[in-house]
């Protein structure tokens, strides 16, 4: 009777873990985002993200963004292209601008799997701020106003991440509201 009642114990115990431990569904710019599919099968599906998508693949960077990662990518919406100055983002589109359209999208990517509670982590190590390093080898600085988590770039400018931990199969997005813009 005590090992029936133990296993059924156990069992319970390791159901919830795998429950509670699962990672969700979040819906960004109208889509579901599964964290089973890689971080283009989802990004292709949200709306808000339709610059984003049409920069990566002018950059040739789709097959790097479905590769094994893990990338943490801080996602720029539609909107936080829209705030950069008229006619920058046709300009970085253009194939002779190919190589600053890969050095702006990849200063968004960091490799390594960065959830909100280890950026947080790194934020309280840092006595209020954490530098992360891009993979276009600049650096980002994450911090905390309030409960809002921030992410600035070597210029100053600041994106606020107004999504956090969208779990990809190869990584984690944090959709920002700004783009972020590496030194010249």
């Amino acid at each position: 009777m005590k090992t029936r009642k133990f296993l059924a114990t156990a069992i319970l115990a390791l159901a919830f873990g795998f429950t509670s431990s699962a990672q969700k569904t979040v819906m960004v710019g109208g889509a579901a985002m599964y964290p089973n599919k890689n971080i283009i099968e989802n990004a292709v599906n949200s709306k808000d993200h339709t610059t984003l998508v049409a920069a990566v693949q002018a950059a040739d960077l789709v097959e790097t963004l479905k590769g094994k990662g893990p990338f943490t990518v801080f996602a720029p919406t539609n909107e936080a292209f829209d705030k950069l100055p008229k006619g920058t983002v046709e300009m970085l589109l253009k194939p002779e601008n190919k190589k600053a359209l890969q050095n702006v999208l990849t200063y968004h990517v960091v490799a390594g799997k960065w959830n909100a509670a280890a950026i947080a982590k790194a934020i309280k190590a840092g006595k209020g701020k954490a530098t992360i390093k891009a993979v276009n080898g600049g650096t980002l600085t994450a911090w905390m106003d309030g409960k809002d988590l921030y992410i600035s770039d070597e210029s100053g400018n600041k994106a606020k991440v107004t999504i956090a931990d969208v779990n990809q199969s190869n990584g984690v997005i944090h959709v920002v509201d700004t783009v972020l813009l590496p030194k010249k």
